[in-house]
């Protein structure tokens, strides 16, 4: 392969790494790239668990044989199968040499200094490839993975430059994965409350809106739990700030284990002494069931003075729900009800007949004035 179509190779291989919008999407950016750019039939991209022993399949693509997925959920190997991820690997950098990636043929090892092949060409064998290159992927000074690309039977067999280009693809690799991860963990902090570790506004501004239009489109039920933590005002005067904080962090590991009783269930603080769970799928019941739950737990906090609960949820008579902003706002009045009754079980819009104080209270206020909707969504229209 020329210089120029080299180049052209780790280039398309970096932006397609770079246009990915998931982790799964790098995965497959990375490995078709390789694929692409060593005339392969068939690549994968691995990854180094240590702490399970295991070597496991991330991706597949190309022509895969029976029983691999292009995302595998299970397919995993014992890593002493491939010792040469930790001792090939390790002889290498003890004597100042670099991970360079190496050849192996179903008839043995080919070009390359060669790992501990014997399972390496077996599986090519099984499989009806006849040759594959195999790039160990180092990511943060360690060994993270690999990179393998294999051709077909019946086809030249890879060289000593084809190996050379796959040890710059695998540094490659690396780099996206790295960028990858950086991403990823910016997204994180994006949607993440740094003090309780629960999902921030945003995160639910978000879930919520993809969650309306879902029962808007098949009739989903969507319920939404708003909490005001109560007494967090008088513990921060008395005891301090330090004091308040460890409230919200109690509180925010009950929400969280209440939460969990609804598969899928999102937990989050939105600000200050406000939180909320986000359902859907789970009957109205079921989250009742769960926000009661989340009183009782809270009245036995050694700190606060338990939680105001409102609910509001599609499944009870509350009127359509064409926005999340209405939703929002049921459960925002119905939480305002139970801090003004002092209720120590939660208030749930629209069981409490026709003509429904919560469901009034919430849909009287003019848009704009509304002292019951105090976290109004960013720019949301109604």
């Amino acid at each position: 392969m020329g210089e120029d179509r080299r180049l052209a190779a780790v280039v398309a291989l970096a932006q397609g790494m770079a246009a990915a919008h998931s982790p799964r999407e790098s995965w497959r950016a990375a490995a078709l790239g390789a694929c692409r750019a060593l005339s392969g039939s068939f690549a994968a991209l691995s990854v180094w668990e240590r702490e399970l022993g295991r070597l496991r399949v991330l991706v597949n693509v190309g022509d895969r044989t029976r029983g691999e997925e292009e995302f595998p959920g299970d397919e995993a190997y014992p890593v002493h199968q491939f010792p040469e991820i930790t001792e090939f690997l390790h002889e290498r950098w003890a004597s100042g040499g670099e991970p360079d990636a190496w050849v192996e043929t179903a008839a043995g090892p080919s070009a390359g200094r060669p790992g501990y092949c014997h399972q390496r060409v077996a599986a090519l064998r099984r499989r009806g490839r006849g040759c594959c290159v195999v790039a160990p992927i180092v990511l943060h000074g360690r060994a993270w993975g690999e990179l393998y690309v294999a051709r077909s039977a019946g086809v030249p067999v890879f060289d000593r430059g084809d190996a050379d280009l796959a040890t710059v693809l695998a540094s490659v690799v690396a780099a996206g994965l790295a960028q990858s991860e950086r991403l990823e963990e910016a997204r994180r902090l994006a949607f993440t409350d740094a003090l309780t570790g629960l999902a921030n506004r945003r995160a639910v501004d978000v879930r919520l809106e993809e969650a309306i239009e879902r029962h808007r489109a098949d009739g989903a039920v969507v319920s939404l739990v708003v909490c005001d933590l109560n007494g967090l005002k008088r513990v921060n005067d008395t005891q301090g700030h330090a004091v308040g904080d460890r409230l919200l962090e109690r509180f925010g590991s009950v929400l969280s284990l209440c939460g969990a009783m609804l598969p899928g269930a999102l937990a989050a603080r939105l600000g200050g002494d406000e939180f909320c769970l986000l359902a859907v799928g789970p009957a109205a019941d079921e989250v009742v069931g769960a926000a009661e739950e989340l009183c009782r737990r809270a009245a036995e906090l050694e700190l606060g003075e338990g939680v105001a609960c409102g609910v509001a949820s599609t499944e009870d008579p509350i009127g359509a729900v064409r926005s999340a902003r209405r939703l929002f706002r049921l459960a925002d009045a119905a939480q305002y009800r139970a801090k003004a009754l002092r209720a120590g079980r939660p208030v749930v819009a629209g069981r409490d007949g026709p003509d429904d104080p919560v469901v009034r209270l919430a849909d009287a206020a003019p848009a704009g004035q509304d002292a019951v909707e105090r976290r109004r969504f960013r720019g949301r229209r109604p």
